[in-house]
Order: structure tokens, then C-alpha cells, then sequence
């Protein structure tokens, strides 16, 4: 009987052994059962991840395509905002005085002696420049002939962008930014648009950059008439064809002028050349800022001397007497041919008013060019 309990006992022993290796099995089972729901949950997690980055990557392309959409505008958006860009280089023009010419009438400004009508008349033009300013009213009444210079790739449509211009200078004249100055001259009719046979002057210059530069001078009718071209040698005044006889006719003019066509006056000079294209780059100096120099170091030092023996006539403002009968001098020299040697004068008002912007790709302003 005791041997039988023990074999009974060792087989209890047995089944709870087995048991335990049963629930080892089981709890293994449950254990690997949780790691699989783990890594299933940890591929789920990653599914979820891999489902968020591709959402990111989604969103990403989607933005770039945005992106690309406005990019591609279309011509007609182009144009649009093209028009803006030259109607707002028309108004900065015509109401805003670049800073550097405004330096130089504020110093000459203080350089005339007190309670002088010189200095009255200086200060009447500093006044107006800062009201125009303010106003956003042109400088002068005489808004003068619109002279663009522009400056394009290869390939560029010329006619196209001409038609945007002359849009634009119709609205600006409809907006009070352009006084109606353009006249018909066989007909003396006004038809209060600024544009027709030569209005506005466009001239268009090829360069090797992308972008698209545009400038503006404003020339009025008054300073005009005291522009002036001689032909060297002249006898009269002595001068024969080298830059001492350039300098004795420049002068000359100066004299003629005696204050009129708005002074204190800006040359730009052309020396040589034809009678033509003289006076078109005689006007293309006016581009230049008021404290740039000539790289050449004989037209550097005529530049100057002419300011300096100007300023000792006492002409003055408006012929009224005073230090300051000119502002600035920019001289430029072309070849010509033997038998001719012209010197062309374009005399510019005090409201010398430049402007010019570089246009984006998309047609808008990217900067300022003075």
C-alpha cells in the first residue's frame, strides 16, 4: 500500500510538473502572442508613420506645384502687371526727386548768401521738391517729353512692351502724374493723352542679362530751348578742336542761357559724333547720378572746371545772381568723322527727374535703380 501512495504521489508530482510546463507553454505562447501583437503594433506604428511621411511628402508636392503655378503666369497676367510697374516708374518720376540731385540743391541751397533773392529762389525749389514729394504731384507743370531708356535680353518683344508703355502713360496723365504736354505740330491739337507721332521717346538697348531694366528722364520744353551744338573750330569765340576749345563753347552757352530754362541748370554733353546722335547721347548723360565721375581723367577734370567757372559767372538761380548757375556737368566723347566736330549741350532744368527700376520676372518692381 505505501509503495502504491508513492507511485500515485510521483504521477500527481508528474501531472503538476506538466502542468507547469503546460503553462509555461501557454504563458509562452501569451508571451509571443504579445511580442507578435508588438511588432505587429510597431509595423502598424511604422505604417502609420510611413502613411504621415508620405502625407508630408504629398503635402510637399503640392506645395511645390503651387509653387510652379504662379510661376507660369499666363501673358496676359504679365502684361497686367507689367502696366502697373511702368505706371508706377511714371509717377516716382514725375513726383519724386532722385536723392542725389536733391542733395546737391540743398548744399547749393546753402552755399548762397542770406536774405539774397538766389537764396529765396533755392529755397522755393527745395519747398517744392518736398511738397511734390508728399503730394504725389508732379514737380513741374511742364512734365516734359517722356525719354525711356530700356534695357533687354535677347528675343524681347519690343512692339509688345511699347504698346504697355503708351498705355501706361495715358493713365498716368488721366491720374494728374503727367500734365497733357503732348501737341500735334502741324495741327497744334492737344488730345490730352501724352502719346502720338514720337511720344513717348523709347529707346531700346540689348544687353546680356536676363532681366529687364527700364529708366525714365523727364525732359521739359523750357530747358530745352537753351540746348545748344557747336561746331568746332568756331572763330568767333576762338575755339578750335581740342577740349579748350570744348570748354570756351560750353561756357558760351551757359552765357546765352543767363538763368533761363529753370536754373541752376545740369549739362550733358556730348563731344563728337553726328549732329543727331550727338544730342541722344548728350541726353542719355542725364542718367548718370550727379556724383559720378567720368572714367576718363580728361572729361573727369572738364567736368569739374566747368562746375567751378559756372558757379563765378553770377548768373545765379534763374539769372537772379548767386553762387549756383549749375548744378552738375556729365560730359561723354564718340567718334566722328574728319570733316565734323560737334558739340552737343542738352541743358536740363534743376528738376532733373530720373528714375528707374529693375522688373522681376513676373513683371513687378525688384528694385529701385536710383
Amino acid at each position: 500500500m505505501a509503495i502504491k501512495k508513492k507511485k500515485m504521489a510521483k504521477k500527481v508530482v508528474k501531472k503538476k510538473v506538466t502542468k507547469k510546463k503546460v503553462a509555461k507553454k501557454v504563458t509562452k505562447k501569451k508571451v509571443a502572442k504579445k511580442v507578435t501583437k508588438k511588432k505587429v503594433a510597431k509595423k502598424v506604428t511604422k505604417k502609420k508613420v510611413a502613411k504621415k511621411v508620405t502625407k508630408k511628402k504629398v503635402a510637399k508636392k503640392v506645395t511645390k506645384k503651387k509653387v510652379v503655378v504662379k510661376k507660369g503666369q499666363t501673358p496676359a497676367e504679365y502684361d497686367k502687371v507689367l502696366f502697373k510697374t511702368i505706371l508706377e516708374v511714371v509717377r516716382k518720376t514725375s513726383t519724386e526727386m532722385p536723392d542725389d540731385v536733391q542733395k546737391v540743391i540743398l548744399k547749393a541751397l546753402a552755399t548762397e548768401a542770406k536774405a539774397t533773392t538766389a537764396e529765396y529762389a533755392m529755397d522755393i525749389i527745395a519747398k517744392n521738391i518736398e511738397i511734390a514729394r508728399t503730394k504725389s504731384q508732379p514737380i513741374c507743370q511742364d512734365t516734359g517729353t517722356l525719354i525711356f531708356n530700356i534695357y533687354h535680353p535677347v528675343g524681347f518683344n519690343q512692339g509688345k512692351f511699347s504698346k504697355i508703355v503708351k498705355k501706361a502713360v495715358v493713365k498716368a496723365t488721366e491720374m494728374g502724374y503727367l500734365r497733357q504736354n503732348s501737341v500735334d505740330t502741324l495741327t497744334g491739337e492737344n488730345k490730352g493723352m501724352n502719346i502720338g507721332l514720337g511720344h513717348p521717346v523709347m529707346n531700346f538697348h540689348e544687353h546680356n542679362k536676363k532681366g529687364l531694366d527700364v529708366k525714365l528722364i523727364l525732359k521739359g520744353g523750357g530747358s530745352e530751348n537753351m540746348s545748344i551744338q557747336y561746331s568746332l573750330p568756331n572763330v568767333p569765340l576762338n575755339a578750335g578742336r581740342d577740349l579748350d576749345g570744348v570748354r570756351k563753347v560750353i561756357l558760351d552757352g551757359l552765357v546765352k542761357a543767363q538763368g533761363k530754362g529753370c536754373g541752376p541748370g545740369i549739362l550733358g554733353i556730348c563731344i563728337g559724333s553726328d549732329r543727331g546722335e550727338g544730342y541722344h547721347h548728350a541726353k542719355e548723360q542725364f542718367l548718370r547720378t550727379m556724383d559720378d565721375i567720368s572714367p576718363v581723367k580728361e572729361l573727369a577734370a572738364l567736368e569739374k572746371d566747368i562746375v567751378e567757372s559756372a558757379n563765378k559767372l553770377g548768373i545765379g538761380p534763374m539769372g537772379f545772381g548767386g553762387k549756383t548757375t549749375l548744378l552738375g556737368c556729365k560730359i561723354c566723347v564718340m567718334n566722328r568723322l574728319p570733316a565734323s566736330y560737334f558739340v552737343s549741350i542738352s541743358y536740363m532744368c534743376w528738376a532733373s527727374r530720373r528714375q528707374g527700376a529693375a522688373v522681376k520676372a513676373d513683371g513687378s518692381i525688384g528694385k529701385w535703380l536710383y
